[in-house]
């Protein structure tokens, strides 16, 4: 149990904090003392458990977004959490090097200048970006800090520092050695405008309005061989090599082996070839084959033994055709080749629009075109096998497991990965080439060969990202960090790069952990035990968060307006294992409301002498201390119970509404009669154990919610308790339910029933809120409600005692757990009786009139007859609804005392 030093005078502590909650005059410098104070780096020579998480690193060229702020939010609460637990914590930060995002902003800057990166040259354009990265590159992580991370800065890395490029260079070697990593001529996602492969996180689908085309191959003569085909992109045409049909369909049977003549290409003749791939029952049954511009295409290439012309360059441009369509952009050889064929008659039927899902490049915007390209791969099949198995058998285990399915039917099914980008900026492929046509693949502590030359692609980003849980410790060597900190604890991320990130990391982790062998083996088989698979966060209405839709939200933004606690609540409370998230304003605003009700709470009671100290005996306290220590017990248990679980939403909802609900709302008015009204009483044991209990309850409270909200809670607990910071205090573990509680819980349940019901029955009434009435409760068991709780009753709904002369004016009866009482009420005195009646009979004529409309429309039968049914629902709703309220008023306006003065 944490316990505080002796307190001064009741105040002393209540002036430490502001008269209200303002959370931007306190964020930054609270976190400025977090850094110094060292709280979150971590000690590897420390013989605590050992808990790591490594930070999914960030692009270098962005900024931080809601995904990043939810990813971010839950990892900090997982850190702090473990942390306060005893254990030795790393969360390791770092940004990654963005390749093809970090080269175009870069090109772009330059060519704002009138400067061509070709003619200043790689190594000039590469220094040009690295300036860039030191003066503006540091944007995440201002960011980072105002969100609160507990990472451990002296720990950043970045993809391209010397440590994770030697990492680079040394798993390609052992990969390429292996025969793991290859160079091969296959289809790949290609962008004429950035010039390079990219990968296909980096193809946005997109539907586009464009053209069907059906036209014909062969003889213009019906009673020659010749065959119909359909496609969106004409301009392939130039390359087909091939028609496939069905091996099935009797339509085509004579003409499978035979070739046809290619319309614009002399010489150039087209194979009819029968695959199953073709589906008979789609357009005509015949599909031109291009294999080196359609993914489908080249399986069927490959599986016939088909030629594969690139018929474009590296910029879209038609290339080595020998037509006269060379040099034209590619759409626009698709109009003219459509003219052209329309000129022989080939235009079998009229172009029609055609909605198709396009591949655009994520970065440049434009259509990517599948195409044939000498690229380097890894060879996956090995690699994906034992990242699957890691999950069979239980060495990770992702959560929730319902996204196990998906990441099988990834990996069991791995297509070899492109690893090879054409840019400057990035890992440069450790690939050497003699003047005889040698290949050498150079390690990270070797030297090419005099005279050779290194291979000018660089490698994908994803291909460094994947080394991240071990690269970032300092492999390939043996350092302290890879030795106590790896395998990492816990992955968070979104399901939706579960294949691209995790997947990799796995790979190249199982590999490393498996098959090195020496001094640079790391030592683990996985790079994290557990895999945590967020959802994503859409707007309030459920929609995807999309610049084109203007409906996403800064986090930034609602740090400003709300601050960082709000925004970290929200999309914790709104974290479920694997779901998406709905967020707006409403949320956040409701999240700082319950920051600020923590803050009035706290003061509240620091203003009343609460404190952190050893608890009274039992039979010291009241039920409502019993109840409010019980309540406390069971909902640590929940939240410790939901947090090993992943379960964020269900331990903020539990911690949010016993804070609110039953703190707050409850305990402290219940409190405020503890403390009494004198200064007799105030001094009196009650009230000091009082004052013990909720500062026991607040300080748990509050230590349970830092790693949520850590700002308010740091302000707060640090007044409470005197301490330094509850960053560094220990979680709550001893909260225990006390003995013959459960007799006290259900004591303070009826004192709440009646409480609830009173207080609906005074609204019922007439009756103000803060109005007070003389009244008594009768027939009651004080067994069931003590006298100091039926004290407590009575002054949270506001009665007075009953005199001599008291005249009961309305009453009532509440069910409780073992029995009935009643209550008897004089409103005489506060009720101007005249007044009163007049709205009443005012609200029951409105009522009246309600009553009368709907029930003509439904008893018309014409009415009913054409009206839909969800409006004859509706209608009858209210109806019934009026009826309600005319009975309500009615024995309101019976029950009314006669005579008309207040």
């Amino acid at each position: 149990m944490t316990t505080a030093a002796t307190p001064g005078p009741e105040t002393d502590r209540a002036d430490l904090l502001p008269a209200s909650w303002n959370p931007g005059e306190v964020e930054s410098e609270l976190y400025r003392r977090w850094v110094d104070a060292g709280y979150f780096e971590a000690d590897p020579s420390s013989d605590k458990p050992a808990y790591s998480v490594v930070l999914p690193p960030p692009n270098v060229t962005g900024s931080l977004h809601m995904g990043h702020a939810l990813d971010h939010t839950l990892m900090d609460v997982l850190t702090r959490r473990k942390r306060m637990q005893g254990s030795e914590v790393l969360w390791l930060p770092g940004m990654d090097h963005a390749g093809i995002a970090t080269q175009t902003l870069v090109d772009r800057k330059l060519r704002a200048e009138g400067i061509d990166r070709h003619e200043i040259g790689r190594e000039a354009f590469i220094g040009r970006v690295w300036e860039w990265k030191r003066e503006s590159g540091g944007t995440i992580g201002e960011q980072m800090r105002r969100l609160g991370d507990g990472v451990d800065w002296s720990r950043e890395r970045f993809t391209l520092d010397e440590g994770l490029s030697r990492a680079v260079q040394t798993i390609f070697k052992e990969l390429y050695d292996q025969g793991l990593i290859y160079r091969a001529e296959r289809l790949v996602n290609w962008s004429p405008t950035l010039q390079t492969a990219i990968s296909d996180i980096e193809v946005k689908y997109a539907d586009v309005e464009g053209e069907l085309v059906s036209f014909r191959y062969g003889s213009m003569d019906d009673s020659q061989p010749h065959l119909v085909v359909a496609t969106t992109r004409l301009e392939t045409m130039l390359g087909d090599t091939a028609i496939a049909v069905h091996p099935q369909d009797e339509r085509y049977a004579h003409l499978v082996g035979t070739e046809i003549e290619h319309p614009f290409r002399d010489g150039w003749t087209l194979r009819v070839v029968a695959d199953d791939h073709v589906d008979p029952e789609f357009g005509t049954g015949a599909v031109k084959i291009t294999p080196a511009h359609d993914p489908n295409d080249f399986a069927i290439g490959q599986r016939h033994g088909l030629e594969m012309p690139t018929i474009m360059d590296a910029t879209g441009r038609i290339a080595d055709t020998g037509t006269r369509y060379d040099g034209m952009d590619r759409f626009e050889a698709r109009r003219v080749i459509r003219e052209d064929l329309a000129a022989q008659g080939r235009i079998v039927k009229e172009v029609r629009p055609y909605l198709h899902s396009v591949g655009h490049s994520e970065r440049s915007g434009e259509p990517i075109e599948p195409r044939l390209s000498l690229q380097w791969w890894v060879r996956v099949e090995e690699l994906a096998r034992m990242a699957g198995d890691a999950v069979r058998d239980g060495d990770t285990v992702i959560h929730p497991r319902s996204q196990e399915p998906r990441w099988f039917d990834w990996v069991d099914d791995m297509h070899d990965w492109c690893i090879s980008r054409q840019l400057w900026w990035g890992h440069r492929i450790p690939i050497w080439y003699g003047p005889g046509g040698e290949v050498v693949c150079v390690g990270a502590d070797e030297q090419p060969p005099a005279g050779y030359t290194q291979d000018t692609d660089v490698l994908d980003t994803w291909f460094s990202s994947g080394l991240w849980p071990f690269s970032t410790m300092g492999w390939p060597d043996r350092t302290a960090d890879l030795e106590r900190f790896y395998p990492t604890s816990v992955l968070v991320t979104g399901y939706d790069i579960l294949f691209f990130w995790v997947a990799r990391m796995m790979m190249f982790g199982t590999f490393v952990g498996r098959s090195l062998t020496g001094e640079r083996s790391a030592p683990g088989k996985v790079p994290f035990t557990d895999v945590f698979l967020h959802g994503l966060v859409r707007d309030e209405h459920g929609q995807k968060m999309s610049k084109s839709k203007g409906n996403g939200i800064d986090p930034l933004d609602w740090v400003d307006r709300f601050g960082a606690d709000a925004l970290r609540f929200t999309l914790a409370r709104g974290a479920n294992p694997g779901g998406d998230l709905s967020v707006g304003d409403d949320a956040a605003q409701a999240s700082r409301n319950f920051a600020t009700k923590l803050f009035n709470a706290t003061r509240f009671a620091l203003m009343n002498g609460a404190r952190v100290g050893d608890l009274p005996e039992d039979a010291a306290l009241t039920d409502a201390d019993r109840w409010i220590l019980r309540r406390l017990g069971e909902v640590r248990v929940s939240v410790d119970d939901a947090l090993d679980r992943y379960e964020f939403s269900k331990a903020c909802e539990a911690l949010y509404h016993f804070a609110w609900d039953e703190l707050c709302d409850w305990y402290l008015e219940l409190a405020k009669v503890q403390f009494g009204s004198d200064d007799e009483s105030r001094r009196s044991d009650r009230a000091d154990n009082t004052r013990l209990v909720l500062g026991h309850v607040l300080d748990v409270v509050l230590r349970m919610l830092h790693p949520v909200i850590p700002f308010v809670t740091e302000v707060l607990w640090t007044a409470l308790t005197g301490r330094d910071s509850v960053v560094i205090a220990d979680w709550p573990s001893d909260v225990v339910p006390t003995e013959g509680a459960t007799e006290s819980v259900r004591r303070v349940a009826d004192a709440q029933t009646l409480v609830t019901e009173i207080r609906r029955f005074r609204s019922d009434q007439g009756l103000k809120p803060g109005q007070r009435v003389p009244a008594r409760v009768t027939g009651v068991d004080r067994a069931d409600l003590p006298a100091d709780l039926l004290d407590q009753v009575a002054s949270l709904a506001r009665f007075t005692p009953a005199g001599d002369d008291f005249t009961a004016t309305a009453s009532l009866e509440v069910r409780l757990g073992l029995s009935t009482v009643g209550v008897e009420i004089d409103t005489s005195g506060t009720i101007d009786l005249a007044a009163e009646r007049r709205r009443l009979e005012k609200d029951l004529a409105a009522a009246r009139k309600e009553l009368e409309t709907t029930g003509a429309k439904l008893g018309n039968e014409a009415f009913l007859g054409k009206a839909p049914d969800h409006v004859v629902d509706k209608i009858r709703a209210r109806r019934d609804l009026a009826g309600a309220e005319v009975a309500r008023i009615t024995a309101r306006l019976e029950g009314l005392p006669v005579g008309g003065g207040a």
